[in-house]
């Protein structure tokens, strides 16, 4: 049978797509607070043409928070307006001085440092928030890594084993990533990888904050603590 051809209606920034993701990913301004839950509001419009999904989104889609607002052209155009501000006056000095001020041994000592070093200080990270803070305060779930051959290892670092069947997934990452994880948002593969675990294991993944081996984001443990209760129900 022939493989069933999917439509792009994405536009091509060409190279300047690095620069517009990196800028769009640092501020948020494409996270939930700033255009909405967009997968969520999607699945909820099940549009059959591009043109019924815009209509859509712009009647229906609210900011998601505190201060929620419904979402206009004008609203979007604001965000870009502010993309724009933030790549001009910050983002490309930022980098221009970078590139200005680069070596050939930086890029060495980068490659050296990312291989070895960081993949070290990752390892001995997940290693005290699991046995030193996740398994002490869930004594009755058994944590293991997540085997390589599991299709979403590349997102799950840890599964926590709630009955026979079922489990919970934990991604760990550390503040350094984002120098803060308030600024964090999964993407779009990633939150997909997400739905996909459940689905397999009836669990939800949590991100945990780890900073000097300690869980940084300390509210996930209640939420963590709900989901055990949820799986043993």
């Amino acid at each position: 049978m022939a493989k069933k051809e999917v439509g792009r209606y994405s536009s091509d920034f060409g190279r300047k797509e690095k620069i517009l993701n990196y800028a769009t990913q640092t501020y948020q301004l494409s996270r939930p607070n700033k255009v909405g839950s967009v997968m969520a509001l999607i699945r909820e419009c099940q549009p059959g043409t591009i043109e019924e999904w815009e209509r859509w989104y712009f009647d229906n889609a609210h900011t998601a928070g505190k201060n929620s607002f419904r979402i206009t052209r004008e609203s979007l155009q604001e965000l870009g307006d502010r993309l724009y501000e933030k790549i001009t006056e910050v983002v490309i000095p930022e980098w221009r001085e970078a590139f200005n001020t680069l070596t050939r041994e930086d890029c060495s000592h980068y490659i050296h440092n990312l291989t070895i070093n960081r993949t070290y200080d990752g390892y001995l990270r997940e290693k005290s928030v699991v046995n030193d803070g996740l398994s002490k305060l869930f004594p009755d779930v058994r944590f293991t890594e997540s085997p390589s051959e599991l299709d979403h290892a590349g997102d799950i670092d840890y599964l926590g084993h709630v009955t026979g069947d079922k489990a919970f997934g934990i991604q760990i990452k550390p503040v350094t990533a984002r120098s803060n994880f308030g600024n964090y948002s999964a993407s779009e593969r990633m939150k997909a990888s997400f739905e996909e675990f459940k689905k397999d294991f009836g669990g939800n993944v949590f991100i945990l904050f780890s900073l000097d081996g300690e869980i940084a984001n300390e509210e996930v443990i209640e939420q963590i603590k709900g989901e055990i209760e949820r799986l043993r129900r």
